[in-house]
């Protein structure tokens, strides 16, 4: 008898003003790598469930389309599309607000596009985080929202549970990272084709960018990882993140790997090396500096650590998948 294969629930926020073909083209990007995965016959990968989530002035939205019958699920991931029209404060209300904080906490990705970009700095989610949001509210966003790491030259911003994206076309990379993650780099890369759009070259042959596990129910565990999330995992040691889970430690790394699927430090070396892999795409540092500032002070352990992850070197990395060349050295 064949495994049934679970689901994995992909929600849209819509809202007046969003960009429908941003809506409806989501939808039809999972369909397709939906039907790409099922003829994988493979009962190991998720089925994907499309749902959309009406709010008119920032109210808590309402699920009004759903792809699939039978009761849903929890949120894997609420998508917010952009909106040509731009920010309408209306909708930073309080109820949808705490709407967001609560799939948030509970686990769920969000995922923004400009203004998608600008309800999650609205929301206090990005404190502390790094975002990216459209050129034309650059300087806007960045006197409004201090607190947030704005890096508005990059198109992505993949911050693990949080993810943003400059460009009004960029949902499509968004969800292509989604597919990436839930189906694999492989069906990504294939959904992208079908598609003709265009899709980073890096996860299908380095492996996926780091997609940590976060609707496994443990409260406790999924506060120490958004605390890794904010910090990048740097100088944190296994009593820290015990202490944050409030847990003793051998509870703490019983409970940890059960729910995550990994080590503490494991899962740390990962989110590092997903950290390095954006900086080596999008930015000039040296590869000293990139490793110092993920967490490595011994520039040959982040060499060695990135290199048994991704399978490259950080500097042939670079090569292939950065986006413009390194800086000359001065002298």
């Amino acid at each position: 008898m064949a495994q049934e294969r679970a689901f994995a629930e992909l929600g849209v926020l819509m809202y007046p003003g969003a960009q429908l073909a941003a809506v409806h083209g989501l939808t039809d990007l999972f369909t397709v790598a939906a039907r790409i995965a099922t003829e994988q016959a493979s009962a190991q990968l998720p089925r994907l469930r499309v749902s959309h989530w009406r709010t008119e002035n920032g109210e808590v939205p309402l699920r009004v389309f759903d792809s699939e019958d039978g009761a849903p699920g929890k949120l894997i991931a609420l998508l917010i599309p952009p909106s040509i029209a731009g920010f309408n404060e209306k909708l930073a209300a309080p109820p949808l607000m705490d709407w967001l904080r609560a799939q948030h906490a509970d686990g769920t990705v969000l995922g923004g596009v400009c203004v998608g970009s600008i309800l999650l700095a609205e929301s206090g989610l990005l404190d502390g985080r790094s975002a990216t949001t459209h050129w034309t509210s650059a300087k806007s966003f960045a006197a409004r929202y201090p607190k947030i790491n704005l890096n508005a030259d990059k198109p992505i911003v993949d911050d693990g549970d949080l993810i943003t994206t400059a460009g009004l076309m960029a949902w499509s990379e968004l969800g292509l990272r989604l597919v990436d993650r839930l189906l694999g780099p492989s069906i990504a890369t294939r959904t992208a084709k079908f598609l003709v759009i265009e899709h980073s070259d890096s996860a299908s042959q380095c492996g996926s960018n780091f997609a940590p596990i976060l609707g496994h129910g443990d409260a406790a565990i999924l506060k120490v990882q958004h605390w890794l999330q904010r910090s990048g995992a740097v100088d944190v040691s296994l009593g820290a993140m015990a202490e944050q889970a409030g847990l003793e430690e051998r509870t703490f790394l019983r409970r940890f790997r059960a729910a995550t699927g990994l080590k503490p430090t494991e899962y740390c070396q990962h989110l590092r090396v997903g950290k390095a892999r954006e900086m080596l795409e999008f930015t000039n540092g040296t590869i000293d500096h990139i490793a110092w500032t993920v967490g490595y002070q011994d520039p040959g352990a982040f060499r060695s650590t990135f290199k048994k992850i991704t399978g490259l070197a950080p500097s042939d990395y670079r090569a292939r998948f950065g986006v413009s060349p390194p800086s000359a050295p001065k002298g």
